[in-house]
């Protein structure tokens, strides 16, 4: 049964009619989309086609923060540690040491997140190898490249027109009725194979901290950003997207609340969707802005690393 939301988007089967594991009170796409592809399974040629058509000027935005922007870094991660040397009298090579694909805006792969027992993204329960391919590896996106029309949902903008307060290290949860006023208001009609980027805010905060704030907040990660209620996975669900991605470290709101649920287990393990955080939406939401127009065309392609459990974003807006 094809499920139609309010902005006009047709998803065959709808949320409400997905299967449900009833011990986590979850609904999930374990039959409905490919095992390694997530998502990112709904992307058709014929929308990458229209995408390519929002193109107007050949405006390309980075969407990606410097891999040493966040010191120290968050959940208890290295700093990245690079290396120049010379490999001969002429020749200069580089390394990383310390490297951690998700470290700085990137993109979180099926592997990431298990829902308990029940194991990841269609009920896959195994050890997972490194540096070989293997199932829910990031390396099947990264073949496929994450391609679409991209929808700027811009938060920050809204909370200011309605003159609401907001606080983007605040740790409020933003709920999907918001998100469906941000719709509204921006004059968007979401469609099958968007990439939904939602700009909390978060980069433009972190980057008024002082040394001793950023210190703190990496200790105690504190973001607003998605609830982690059914009614969001509905939302996002039944947008038809096949990514959805924020300005945050966590896309859903840091720390949540159990009794609401996390919004990564319900995406990720159960509805196999790809998931980006830390994307710079600054520059974009401006530029968005400044001609009403909030559709583009995004491009990302992942690292392409055997077995990866995530990767950096590598990813552009293009107007």
């Amino acid at each position: 049964m094809a499920s139609k939301t309010n902005s006009g988007v047709r998803v065959d089967p709808g949320f409400d009619e997905l299967p449900a594991i009833e011990k986590l009170g979850l609904r999930h796409s374990w039959t409905v989309l490919d095992r390694d592809l997530g998502t990112l399974d709904r992307s058709t040629p014929e929308q990458v086609v229209d995408a390519a058509g929002l193109v107007r000027d050949g405006t390309v935005l980075p969407l990606n923060l410097s891999l040493t922007e966040l010191a120290p870094p968050l959940f208890g991660r290295e700093q990245a540690r690079h290396e120049i040397f010379a490999t001969d009298r002429n020749t200069l090579d580089d390394r990383i040491d310390g490297f951690y694909p998700q470290g700085s805006s990137q993109w979180d792969g099926l592997r990431h997140v298990r829902a308990r027992e029940f194991g990841f993204f269609g009920g896959i329960d195994e050890d997972f190898a490194a540096g070989v391919d293997g199932i829910l590896g990031i390396e099947h996106w990264a073949r496929r490249g994450i391609v679409g029309r991209g929808v700027l949902l811009d938060l920050v903008a809204h909370r200011e027109q309605l003159g609401r307060s907001y606080d983007p290290l605040g740790a409020e949860a933003i709920e999907a009725d918001e998100l469906r006023e941000i719709v509204d208001a921006q004059r968007l009609q979401l469609r099958m194979g968007d990439v939904i980027c939602v700009r909390t805010g978060w980069i433009d905060a972190y980057r008024e901290l002082d040394a001793g704030a950023r210190a703190a907040l990496a200790e105690d990660a504190r973001a607003s950003g998605l609830a982690g209620s059914e009614d969001m996975a509905r939302f996002l669900w039944d947008s038809g997207a096949i990514a959805v991605a924020a300005d945050n470290p966590t896309l859903e709101v840091a720390p949540g609340d159990p009794a609401v649920g996390s919004l990564h287990r319900r995406l990720i393990p159960m509805l196999g969707f790809v998931v980006g955080e830390l994307l710079d939406l600054g520059a974009l939401a401006s530029l968005c802005a400044s001609d009403s127009r909030w559709e583009f065309m995004f491009v990302a392609v992942p690292l392409n690393l055997p077995g990866g459990v995530g990767s950096p974003a590598n990813a552009v807006a293009i107007r």
